[in-house]
């Protein structure tokens, strides 16, 4: 009786904050220890957190959720790396929707400072021309860093973290551009940028834009990581590397994110993102597409990429992994100095299978950042395999008194 009056609470509390932690989750990783006994024993040396939501439908195909946590703890620092890019794609599509401009319209970024980059081509495009459309497509096919960097140029650092908040997004900082090497007032400008019509005529025009107020953590002590990080010039410096000024996305804020994406219907009108059916068609497929299906952007000639390259759950992004012709995954994953992430919702579409799993594992045996020595093989990938395979198994055998009509998430994946 005591779990499932806590299973209730978790389902009233799904959409707004977890507030207690329930045994579920631990008990399947306890019931499989050759997966993850290794991680139980000491889940805060990997900084172990989980969220996994059960989907339950009823005659109407609408959803209600019942949220299991493990471990989560807004408090307990980890780096979002890409999984920030989710955020930036939609409300990307959400600014470009006010402005009435299609995003297939071709975007120029300027330059008016040293450190910024003038970008006015895209090869990757069909047309030879960058648009928020084929960043957004680059994000969601294989996490690409510069794609991102355009979308937070136009948002703007300000605009970009008060959306968030606006929102009801706690705990959460964007404060940089990815993979660049400036100074941290730098990534407070943001470049001006421009749509241009077919003509060649400037249609909308934004200018270069700065942010005054400096984002950095409540606490900048408790975003603290390792024990010591390696210079560019290859020595090590031994101190704890504080991540007060690096960008945050807490655990609950993320799966919080996709669920309003993945399930509008299940939100008040106010608290949904301002897409219209097509953009959500048009995230969904992305966010589920391999890239090795993707024909503009293509990545058939780079041997680093296989189907399963940003699927971690089930796959643990395995060049090789043999795909279920069933399943598909509307996920956004991020790796970076020791951390994996993936959010995602899972669909297998014979046996009406859907659940949402948000999870980070940080991976840094000898507690040293920037030496490229991180365990994601031997640790983190196997991690998001085994626990997609253990939950996936778990709900092909959980009973639902309604199976769900997931139609409207099938694609043909073809340009």
């Amino acid at each position: 009786m005591k779990m499932l009056k806590g299973l209730i609470l978790l389902t009233l509390l799904s959409n707004t904050c977890i507030q207690a932690q329930d045994q579920v989750i631990e008990q399947l990783l306890k019931a499989n220890p050759s997966y993850f006994k290794h991680l139980t024993d000491n889940p805060s040396k990997y900084r172990l957190q989980i969220l996994y939501t059960q989907i339950d439908r009823d005659a109407s195909n609408q959803a209600t959720f019942t949220t299991h946590a493990y471990r989560v703890d807004a408090n307990e620092y980890f780096y979002p790396a890409s999984t920030v890019k989710l955020a930036a794609s939609v409300l990307a599509l959400e600014k470009i929707n006010k402005l009435k401009i299609d995003k297939a319209t071709t975007f120029q970024t300027l330059k008016n400072r040293p450190t910024q980059l003038e970008v006015l081509r895209d090869t990757s495009a069909a047309n030879g021309l960058p648009s928020i459309e084929q960043y957004i497509k680059k994000i969601l096919l294989v996490s690409d860093n510069e794609a991102y960097n355009r979308l937070y140029e136009f948002l703007g650092q300000k605009n970009f973290n008060k959306t968030m908040a606006s929102k009801g997004f706690e705990g959460v900082r964007f404060t940089h551009r990815l993979q660049t090497s400036i100074p941290l007032l730098e990534n407070q400008y943001t470049n001006p940028v421009q749509f241009v019509n077919d003509q060649g005529k400037v249609i909308w025009r934004q200018k270069e834009q700065f942010n005054k107020q400096q984002i950095q953590a409540p606490n900048p002590m408790q975003t603290s990581i390792g024990k010591g990080v390696m210079n560019d010039s290859g020595r090590v410096i031994l101190h704890p590397v504080t991540f007060g000024f690096k960008n945050a996305f807490p655990l609950e804020a993320q799966h919080d994110f996709l669920k309003r994406l993945m399930f509008p219907g299940s939100f008040a009108a106010k608290d949904r993102f301002e897409l219209n059916d097509e953009d959500y068609r048009f995230l969904y497929r992305y966010m589920a597409e391999y890239p090795t299906e993707s024909k503009k952007p293509s990545y058939s000639a780079d041997s680093t990429i296989g189907p399963a390259y940003c699927k971690f759950i089930l796959y643990g992004g395995d060049k090789h992994a043999q795909l279920n012709p069933d399943v598909r995954i509307f996920n956004k994953v991020g790796d970076a100095y020791g951390f994996l992430l993936d959010n995602a919702y899972f669909v297998d579409f014979k046996h009406k299978v859907e659940f949402m799993v948000t999870a980070t594992i940080y991976c840094n045996e000898d507690e040293i950042l920037n030496d490229d020595k991180y365990e994601y093989d031997s640790v983190g990938f196997p991690f998001f395999k085994h626990l997609g395979e253990v939950i996936y198994q778990h709900e092909l055998n959980r009973p639902k008194a309604n199976l769900p009509n997931l139609d409207y998430l099938k694609f043909t994946y073809s340009d």
